[in-house]
């Protein structure tokens, strides 16, 4: 059973996919994503993508379930799951790519992005990339996922409506505005480049939740010219070695790309008020100690940072700029 089931209460829809049941754990001797190995995988590629096969949404949906009860609703799960393949080898770290592989990455991202929003019922694409057994990666192999929703979820529901006030109110963008802000303060900065910063923000739930946010305001990743997504390659290659330097051991996380929703007339002004920028979501707040998401936050979504940024986001800084200049000296 693989359908849509609306929230009333929340006003949103919960994706129901039996078929995710199905999914197996990698046998030790075996990886689908090597190259020649999955039914669906090439002998030879630089980074690669293809249709999920295990997908929470597809374009041939079946006939949704219908309430015997006639008070809930329900709907075609229609939409698209992509796997991206970031490297052929098995166990490449993600800051172990060139910065010229990890454009190679960016640009394909960027052009999966555009194909799925091709698609007309599809409101809200959704790049993003889950790392380790902490947060229930299943195949270690490195690679992302591409979700095309037939709705705009509800958390950037949130963050559009926020940042459409503030537009309103100010004729700012909120983010353009984060961005000053930060850079002001100084103290929770982690790394800057020509066309991306990157930060803990003042307000975030995790202790090293980084937003990098482009400096140019634009809400696509395919807005980005050919030098910011050098930089914004350049960027995520030393946060993710930071963040393994941290504990001095991997560090999982979750990594989403925060962009405008396609094909939804009611957001045809995002441009003028949203931004795009990646969020990191990183479950460790020690080393082997999680941060979990427990009742306050999941029941109430009333969020609680274990630790305050002020104290975090220096040590990944430092973490950052020796690693910035060794690789300079190295050169």
């Amino acid at each position: 059973m693989s359908e849509l089931r609306w929230n009333p209460l929340l006003g949103t829809w919960t994706m129901v996919a039996s078929n995710r049941k199905l999914r197996p754990t990698m046998p030790k001797d075996w990886c689908p994503f090597c190259p020649g190995e999955g039914k669906k995988v090439p002998s030879e590629f630089t980074v690669y993508a293809y249709d999920n096969d295990f997908p929470t949404l597809t374009q041939h949906p079946e006939a949704p379930f219908v309430d015997e009860t006639g008070f809930y609703k329900s709907a075609e799960n229609h939409g698209k799951c992509e796997v991206i393949l970031y490297s052929p080898r098995h166990s490449v770290k993600f800051y172990e790519l060139s910065v010229g592989h990890i454009i190679d990455l960016l640009e394909l991202i960027s052009d999966r992005c555009t194909a799925l929003a091709a698609d007309k019922k599809i409101k809200y694409v959704y790049p993003f990339e889950n790392k380790g057994e902490a947060v229930g990666v299943t195949m270690p192999h490195p690679h992302g996922q591409i979700y095309g929703y037939p709705f705009v979820p509800q958390k950037i529901e949130t963050e559009l409506k926020n940042c459409k006030d503030h537009y309103e109110k100010t004729q700012r963008c909120l983010l353009c505005q984060m961005n000053e802000a930060e850079r002001k303060s100084d103290s929770r900065i982690v790394a800057e480049n020509d066309s991306f910063v990157a930060y803990i923000p003042f307000f975030t739930d995790y202790p090293y939740g980084v937003f990098v946010v482009s400096k140019r305001h634009l809400s696509m990743l395919s807005d980005c010219t050919a030098k910011e997504k050098e930089d914004l390659a350049r960027i995520l290659k030393v946060i993710t070695k930071a963040f393994d330097q941290l504990f001095n051991a991997p560090f999982p996380y979750m990594m989403v790309y925060h962009q405008r929703p396609v094909n939804s007339p009611e957001y045809d002004d995002a441009n003028d008020y949203y931004h795009f920028h990646i969020e990191f979501y990183p479950p460790f707040r020690e080393a082997n100690k999680i941060k979990y998401y427990a009742s306050s936050e999941m029941g109430a979504w009333a969020a609680a940072n274990t630790s305050a940024v002020e104290e975090t986001a220096p040590v990944l800084r430092k973490l950052v700029t020796d690693i910035i200049e060794r690789e300079e000296s190295d050169e």
